[in-house]
């Protein structure tokens, strides 16, 4: 027993030296791969910094490079927006050029006489006599009873017949620049002055007072909506017009502008709408001219941009002293501006004649007109010296002359003895 167990003792302490040692080889054998561990994953965080400080510096370059592309495009625009503008600035120069050489000398002339007639049709703030204009067609010949030999071989010897007679109380001579005029009391029907007032020519838009008249006899209702239609587009003269087709308006303001404003596409629908539509209000037009004592007269269209609606200036001064019965023309053709919605749109209307909104005038009807054929023309009714009158002013060649006659008939009659 005791010879068993030193052996025993020693096999055991001989097998754990044995385990020791095999337990110390497999540590000393792990050491290195732990290293190698270590190593590797160092090397791995140092390939990502510098993946990132390239990134980093990669991008900090495409940063600066789309700054200096910003800049560049910035210089491009602005050097493309400067030589737009000279280029813009060459062009308006040299059409500028263009223009002025293209005007030729007869327009400069032209221009330069407009601008002396609207100069000279002013009425003379010392109550002067206004002196004829330069440069008119035909030079004004002032006649009284005692100088109609001379008036008459002046006519003769311009193959032009010129008839001008003058109120024989008057204290000085009227001069009127029109072709034709005519001033008559329109109480008594007393002609106070008158220039070739025997002679048809064409009256433009003061046929819409003709118009408005026989639509008013019609007893049509005002309030009636009316469209603005093709029908109504002037193709005659091609002119424009405000009321757009489709524009809806009642009667009552269609009168009011044809008056006012003298818009054609107002007067050409009221011609349509009447009973029988346009040919039927022509008609009744001309039954109308006839029945008043136009005998001189004749009327083809109701806006007045046919040159073939023509009348004598006694015929229109019977046409005015007509239209002054009717209160809706007095008030219509006299109001100075009026406002109307037209599509929803709010559009201001002026009066053709501003001597409606002049307070030295009393004026109960008024009418202006022009086409080429007519040039300027104005009637009106009008109280001076508390007296009605009738003033007549045909074929004016300047923007202002007629408002210049009127006024210097104004003056003329208020010159005029009492009695």
């Amino acid at each position: 027993m005791k010879s068993r167990t030193p052996l025993f003792t020693s096999l055991f302490l001989g097998l754990a030296i044995a385990l020791s040692a095999t337990g110390y080889a497999e540590a000393k054998d792990s050491e290195p791969s732990k290293h190698v561990v270590k190593q590797s994953s160092k090397k791995v965080a140092a390939n990502n910094k510098a993946t990132a400080t390239k990134k980093a510096n990669a991008s900090k370059k495409s940063a600066k490079t789309d700054k200096v592309a910003t800049k560049a495009n910035k210089k491009d625009k602005d050097a493309g927006k400067n030589s737009k503008s000279v280029l813009a600035k060459k062009s308006t120069k040299a059409s500028k050029n263009i223009v002025q050489k293209s005007t030729s000398k007869t327009d400069r002339i032209a221009l330069r006489k407009e601008k002396a007639r609207a100069k000279l049709a002013k009425v003379s703030r010392t109550g002067k006599i206004a002196k004829a204009a330069k440069y008119a067609a035909k030079p004004v010949i002032i006649a009284s009873a005692a100088t109609a030999a001379s008036v008459a071989s002046v006519a003769a010897a311009n193959h032009a017949p010129i008839s001008i007679e003058q109120t024989p109380n008057a204290t000085m001579a009227l001069n009127v620049e029109s072709k034709a005029a005519l001033v008559m009391n329109a109480v008594t029907g007393e002609v106070l002055y008158a220039k070739n007032t025997n002679q048809s020519m064409p009256i433009a838009s003061i046929t819409k007072l003709m118009t408005v008249m026989v639509v008013l006899d019609a007893k049509l209702p005002l309030d009636e909506p009316i469209t603005i239609s093709d029908a109504d587009i002037d193709r005659m003269r091609n002119t424009t017009s405000r009321l757009t087709v489709g524009a809806v308006l009642s009667r009552a303001e269609l009168m009011l502008l044809a008056l006012m404003s003298s818009e054609n596409r107002a007067a050409a629908a009221l011609a349509r709408t009447y009973t029988g539509g346009t040919a039927a209000a022509i008609a009744a037009m001309n039954r109308k001219a006839v029945a008043i004592g136009m005998s001189n007269s004749r009327f083809y269209d109701g806006t007045g941009l046919s040159s073939g609606n023509v009348a004598s200036p006694k015929d229109l001064a019977t046409m005015v002293k007509a239209s002054t019965t009717y209160p809706l023309i007095r008030r219509f053709s006299t109001t100075s501006e009026h406002a109307l919605t037209v599509k929803d749109r709010i559009q201001q209307f002026h009066n053709t004649n501003y001597l409606v909104k002049s307070p030295d005038w009393d004026i109960g009807v008024s009418k202006t007109g022009f086409i080429n054929e007519a040039g300027k023309c104005l009637v009106m009714q009008a109280k001076i010296k508390s007296t009605p009158v009738v003033i007549v002013l045909m074929d004016s060649w300047g923007k202002y002359t007629r408002i210049g006659d009127a006024q210097r008939v104004k003056k003329w009659l208020e010159a005029v003895p009492a009695g």
